[in-house]
């Protein structure tokens, strides 16, 4: 476990600062909302969710906790922001799905709950912390043998920089200025790296496209900015 939290304050800030307007779906959390259809979708077919025991890293206000919920996953949703902890809490009552939240970081989780999950999901979170590697780490050892982990993030490239940064947040205002940093996108291939360090086994990488007019988003082939990676935990060999 780190002796220093793997957190960034002024993230914590920033998202605790806009909580009362997570489940607002025309508000700055517009995207996400947007992007959730496609991002369950792809969870489902790839890991499966009814019946799994899932942990949400990075859950915020719960809207990926929610959905998985909705489609039969027993959910718990861990944040260290904790006025959108306080939302997610709030609406999981009003909606009356069963979402367990709980403020920790998901290093001490892993310390206390390890191979506990079917799956482990983590996304839009990795760009925003210090340390994602460490998360990474810390997500393989609370999956299971032979559970699957799944990520989201943004790639660091010329596109992403234009696309995500320039486009989504100074031209188009789809999210607040200054929600992303440019040095701390990810690419697939450091992501990659991360988890087979951490014994996790890649199965899909897989791209994220949103139409901010029509406000539809699909998977498709294309990893250049948004993308998904399907990770998973091998099962223990005999003897190991």
């Amino acid at each position: 476990m780190q002796d220093v939290p793997n957190v960034d304050p002024a993230e914590i800030a920033k998202f605790d600062a806009a909580a009362p307007r997570w489940w607002d779906p025309d508000g700055e959390f517009r995207p996400l909302h947007d992007l959730n259809p496609a991002r369950l979708d792809y969870i489902e077919a790839r890991a499966g969710l009814a019946r799994s025991r899932v942990v949400d890293v990075g859950c915020g206000g719960g809207l990926l906790a929610e959905g998985m919920a909705g489609r039969g996953a027993r959910v718990l949703g861990i944040d260290l922001a904790p006025e959108a902890l306080a939302v997610a809490r709030l609406h999981a009552l009003e909606s009356g799905l069963e979402v367990e939240y709980r403020a920790v970081a998901v290093e001490a989780l892993a310390d206390s709950a390890t191979g506990q999950f079917d799956l482990v999901t983590c996304l839009e979170m990795l760009e925003h912390v210090p340390d994602p590697a460490a998360v990474v780490a810390s997500a393989a050892r609370l999956v299971r043998p032979g559970g699957n982990v799944v990520f989201s993030t943004i790639n660091r490239n010329a596109r992403s920089f234009a696309l995500a940064i320039v486009g989504a947040e100074y031209l188009m205002r789809l999210l607040p200025m200054g929600t992303h940093r440019y040095a701390r996108l990810i690419r697939p291939s450091e992501l990659s790296r991360w988890a087979r360090a951490s014994g996790l086994e890649l199965l899909d990488l897989a791209g994220l496209a949103y139409d901010p007019f029509s406000r539809r988003a699909r998977v498709t082939a294309d990893v250049s900015v948004n993308y998904l990676a399907h990770f998973r935990r091998p099962m223990t060999t005999a003897g190991a």
